[in-house]
């Protein structure tokens, strides 16, 4: 297949507007898919993974427990997925690399639909998910940066916050679809739920890539790339720098940056997943509260977010991406003690408000501008790198949260202060974070790290 260019030579405004919108939404498209598939692994883990693979004669929460361990085995290659397609994203542009984490993730999503349970193969069935899990895990390490990138480096000038906000909003509709489908297998009679309905959201995915990857093979390299490449090869040899690996030269030339990174998303993603999958595991296990409520609650949330999102995203092309992530950083800490108590008090009216408001909100503003104000921190030749790094090697610690909440609940009956005290701490870091950060909504990305 012939490679896609970006068009040579002066562009019009129209015209560069129609091929950034095609990005953006061929960004949202693609991380939608990929999110749907994550997500509904997350949620299955919650839901019935530890009775169909880690089966326990004693309290379902063990099963629960060794079901998230498995959830956070996919993390554990995600800084390996990251450095990988962030190489070659930056060194060979961002659409192979993207297509490629498309179809590893879909397949891998869709063959843990047909896997046989612990009862029918034994032992084998958990390696197997540990299996998929890892290629998931590989797989997604390389999808959000370059999807961020694509949406960022191709936005009109003053747009990247709003344009950056579209990937995000992907992992929006990814969650709506998958707690959907969720909710909708989990009306099933146990029996039902536990032989065939739970493989129904991993095998809808294969639908769902054929659409993501028609949309991804029209992208073309972005601009920003090109432009770089091009200054690369208009050099003489003699004139031309020693490239150096855009790890080494990510570690040399960005350590402060990419640390500040990585700090802000351990705050963002720690409080996420008290909404995607331990606001669940809590709810079943020690509320009255049903599980599709909750699913139900996720969803809506989720959907709202869909426009939260969009919205902090171009908040913070008007004042700044450090406001706006602090923004959401404080609400997240407000929140936190709060989600606990409502839930622990079987108020369903309550629930469903908070859910809304920690997501849409709380989530909403600091995850909203990440893709811009990550990218914006990086140099051309080693963003993809970056990007994907500050957000995956915190994923280790990340990956290991649902697992260690479930074992502080299963410690102390099920008594959830000890997690919100650890989820207001990294929110706290991630704010800190934001504040030592330089503000960057009125960089230029062509000339980031030039001055070095």
């Amino acid at each position: 297949m012939t490679e896609q260019r970006a068009p040579a030579g002066p562009v019009d405004q129209a015209d560069r507007t129609r091929l950034a919108r095609r990005a953006a939404v061929a960004s949202l498209v693609g991380t939608a898919v990929e999110w749907y598939d994550y997500f509904i692994f997350g949620t299955a883990s919650a839901l019935v993974f530890g009775r169909l693979f880690f089966p326990s004669d004693g309290d379902p929460i063990f099963g629960t427990l060794a079901a998230f361990a498995v959830f956070g085995v996919g993390f554990f290659a995600r800084p390996l997925g990251g450095i990988v397609f962030g190489h070659f994203g930056d060194k060979f542009g961002r659409k192979a690399a993207l297509v490629t984490t498309l179809i590893m993730m879909g397949t891998a999503t869709f063959l843990i639909g047909l896997l046989p349970t612990t009862d029918q193969i034994g032992i084998l069935a958990p390696i197997l998910l540990v299996t998929l899990r890892l290629i998931q895990g590989f797989g997604v390490g390389g999808e959000w940066g370059g999807a961020s990138l694509v949406a960022v480096e191709y936005a009109p000038e003053g747009k990247r916050g709003a344009y950056g906000s579209f990937p995000q909003i992907g992992n929006a509709v990814g969650l709506v679809m998958s707690t959907t489908i969720f909710a909708l297998v989990s009306t099933l009679p146990d029996e039902q739920l536990l032989t065939w309905g739970w493989r129904v959201p991993f095998l809808l995915s294969a639908i769902l890539i054929g659409v993501g990857l028609f949309i991804r093979f029209k992208l073309t390299e972005t601009p920003t790339f090109q432009a770089a490449q091009d200054a690369l090869e208009a050099k003489s040899a003699a004139d031309a720098p020693k490239e150096r690996m855009p790890l080494a030269e990510l570690f040399r030339r960005f350590k402060r940056p990419l640390l500040l990174a990585m700090g802000m998303r351990l705050g963002e993603a720690v409080f996420g997943y008290i909404i995607l999958t331990i606001g669940l595991t809590f709810a079943t296990n020690y509320t009255e509260i049903g599980r599709t409520d909750i699913l139900w609650a996720s969803t809506i949330a989720a959907a709202i977010a869909i426009y939260t999102y969009y919205f902090f995203g171009k908040l913070s092309d008007r004042i700044g991406r450090r406001a706006v992530f602090i923004l959401g950083s404080v609400v997240g800490a407000l929140v936190s003690f709060p989600f606990f108590w409502i839930l622990d008090a079987d108020n369903i009216v309550l629930m469903y408000v908070v859910y809304a408001v920690a997501y849409a909100i709380g989530v909403g503003a600091v995850y909203g501008v990440e893709p811009a104000f990550f990218s914006e921190l990086f140099g051309t030749k080693v963003r993809y790198t970056g990007v994907s790094l500050a957000a995956q090697l915190p994923s280790v610690l990340i990956g290991l949260w649902p697992l260690a909440s479930t074992a502080i609940f299963a410690a102390t009956g099920g008594d959830p202060w000890p997690i919100a005290a650890i989820t207001v701490v990294c929110l706290i870091i991630g704010g800190v974070c934001a504040w030592l950060a330089p503000e960057t909504n009125r960089t230029d990305m062509t000339k980031v790290g030039e001055e070095r």
